[in-house]
């Protein structure tokens, strides 16, 4: 007789676990998940700094959905008086059309390839203009802004896409420089360039020259 009371009771009890058990798991998967932001992986150097991975030596970022333009033809009207520029240029000038059609690759500074940073060093080098290879935000923050007279002045560094591409301005038409694309090439300051431009600095050439025992 006990046994037959019992029975009921303890068939209830477990029914009501049952009912808690499959609440409890109704409200765990619809809780929603709790997001952690992912951490930039670094590395440390030798000297002990630490940088982000993907801090390279050179970065060319171009905004998306838009191509590069081809470039200007590979042997273009330079628009420079060569008349009127002083050794050194005339010197850059000369060394700016050996390398016109050179490839591209990242982190070379010649003579069978050049990343924008390198070619632009090496222009400068080649003319006795010394001054140290570094990225592209280093040369920004090495040298001073140029006079607006300046800014379209043969030798002038023009900088792009966030400072992450850099080339030597030709004239107010255009500028060379290594494009990932295309190469060392002469490009004209079209719609396409001309709203990627960052700035502009100019290096100055007579105080390097001296320095370098010209």
């Amino acid at each position: 007789m006990s046994f037959c009371r019992l029975f009921p009771r303890t068939l209830a009890a477990t029914f009501a676990l049952t009912l808690l058990a499959l609440s409890a798991q109704a409200q765990t998967a619809t809780r929603p998940r709790q997001a952690t932001n992912a951490q930039p992986t670094t590395t440390t150097e030798a000297q002990g700094r630490t940088r982000l991975e993907n801090d390279i030596f050179v970065v060319e970022a171009e905004p998306e959905g838009e191509d590069e333009p081809a470039p200007a033809p590979s042997k273009p009207q330079f628009g420079v008086p060569t008349a009127k520029l002083g050794f050194v240029e005339r010197s850059m000038l000369t060394a700016i059309e050996e390398r016109l059609g050179t490839p591209y690759r990242l982190g070379a500074t010649g003579p069978n390839r050049y990343d924008c940073s390198g070619f632009v060093w090496s222009v400068f080098q080649e003319a006795g203009v010394a001054f140290e290879r570094t990225p592209v935000r280093s040369l920004w923050a090495e040298f001073a802004p140029p006079t607006e007279d300046e800014k379209y002045k043969f030798g002038t560094l023009v900088f792009f896409n966030n400072l992450h591409h850099i080339g030597i301005v030709a004239d107010e038409n255009g500028f060379y420089h290594a494009s990932t694309s295309h190469g060392v090439v002469y490009s004209r300051f079209d719609d396409y360039w001309t709203k990627r431009i960052s700035g502009f600095r100019r290096v100055p050439m007579t105080a390097l020259v001296a320095s370098a025992g010209r």
